[in-house]
């Protein structure tokens, strides 16, 4: 019975999440599109959040704004935007220059990306623990069972190839780990001044869950999230934001390595070397409690800690969202050419829904830190040159204007199914692969 309210409380909060979190952002696509239409003086009949029968709604001015019963997506009806509607009142849609038509459609995208970059932002200033992928791939650890361990690869190895390409950073290096999911990898490391060549090939750990990366593990600093005042690590000087480099000179491996050293030295001084913005500091902190409880008042985490101030929140808010982009066209590129699986690099409503809840658990940074990720997905999606969708409108608008002319209505209709016809198998597919993965032995 427990387990049972326990999945039901599961399910509940991953609706309720993926419900907030997805109408947030189509709430600011579609405003995206209202706004602009409204400046170019586009009469607008209705903003919906979903599609289907109305659920509720009100009237304000010409628009109507609803919420419709089915909640993936949502639209802004403009007058005289569809051929057949048209009667040439200049208010009407296809009345505008086609220079403002190709604004209201890329205004949707612009403001899912405009919201990422708000979200992240605010997130760089308030503080969010972040893996920091813009460095070199040197190897910090290898797990155990792994075929990066079979292959021989150890601590301080640099990844300088992947299958002949050179590769410069963690993130180019998780994009081949990531896309190559039971596909062997030919990598060229350096080891000492000498390279050498190993093969490992990413898939998942004996009772682990999705990829493993091959085991190979980037450096990943325990950093201090908050320092209780008044207590030793306080009276010592550490500060949220420390990063611990090594205890008493030995290196630390994780969040339960430097947990296990504290603990075993309550009462005794312990050495810490941390990395503090660009400066190195040592600093003696001297744990309290009794023998094996060794205690300094911090909360730690094992990521990159990153707080700025807001021009520099701002700055790598605009790298990360960067980050994402670059990332999403190069698996998307590679699932295009076959060399990565849809399965494995794609998800849909199912699994958006699972992450929604297991980010909501965790706390309100890591909900907002999805929602900005799939915000920017949603713009790059809307953005491919697929009809029906922003992109394809776009497309074809810059299309006309080189032709200096209208495409004929027909081809627009062929178009148009066309494009329908995409999105249905998209749609179709994306849930056929979330169902396949929450199946038994789907992983």
């Amino acid at each position: 019975m427990t387990e049972l309210l326990a999945n039901a409380q599961g399910l509940l909060t991953s609706l309720l999440a993926f419900a907030f979190a997805l109408g947030v952002i189509i709430a600011v696509h579609e405003w995206g599109h209202l706004i602009v239409a409204k400046l170019f003086d586009v009469r607008v009949h209705a903003f919906s959040l979903g599609f289907g029968p109305r659920i509720w709604g009100f009237q304000r001015g010409e628009t109507e704004y609803r919420l419709s019963a089915v909640p993936l997506g949502g639209y802004v009806k403009l007058g005289g935007e569809q051929p057949d509607e048209a009667t040439g009142d200049p208010r009407e849609f296809l009345s505008k220059p086609r220079w403002q038509r190709i604004l209201v459609y890329l205004a949707g995208p612009a403001m899912n990306i405009i919201l990422a970059l708000l979200m992240m932002d605010g997130l760089f200033m308030v503080g969010i623990e972040v893996p920091d992928l813009s460095v070199a791939p040197e190897i910090d650890r290898v797990q155990a069972g792994s075929s990066g361990e079979a292959a021989g690869l150890q601590q301080g190895d640099l990844v300088l190839a992947v299958d002949g390409r050179e590769i410069d950073t963690w993130n180019d290096f998780i994009l081949d780990l990531q896309t190559h999911r039971n596909k062997p990898l030919d990598l060229t490391v350096e080891r000492d001044g000498e390279t050498f060549e190993a093969t490992v090939t990413p898939g998942p750990l004996e009772g682990g869950d999705g990829t493993d990366n091959a085991g190979l593990l980037w450096k990943s600093f325990v950093t201090l999230n908050a320092v209780e005042a008044g207590r030793p690590a306080d009276e010592a000087g550490l500060k949220a934001g420390d990063k611990v480099d090594r205890v008493d000179g030995q290196l630390v491996t994780g969040i339960q390595d430097f947990v296990d050293r504290i603990n075993a030295r309550a009462g005794e001084p312990v050495e810490l070397a941390i990395l503090r913005g660009d400066r190195q500091l040592d600093v003696t902190v001297t744990p309290e409690g009794a023998e094996g409880a060794g205690l300094i008042g911090v909360s730690v985490g094992g990521g990159l800690y990153q707080r700025y101030g807001f021009v520099d929140a701002c700055i790598r808010s605009v790298r990360f969202n960067w980050n994402v982009v670059d990332q999403t066209f190069g698996i998307l590129g590679r699932i295009a050419t076959g060399k990565a699986s849809a399965r494995d690099n794609l998800a849909g409503p199912i699994q958006i829904a699972k992450y929604s809840g297991e980010a909501a658990s965790r706390g309100l940074d890591d909900l907002i830190l999805l929602m900005a990720l799939i915000s920017v997905s949603i713009a790059i999606l809307n953005l491919l040159p697929i009809p029906v969708l922003d992109g394809g409108q776009i497309t074809i608008l810059l299309v006309e204007s080189a032709m200096r002319r209208d495409l004929s209505l027909k081809l627009k209709e062929y178009i148009a199914i066309g494009g329908f016809a995409i999105i249905v198998v998209l749609m179709l597919a994306v849930i056929y692969i979330d169902v396949s993965k929450v199946l038994p032995g789907g992983n």
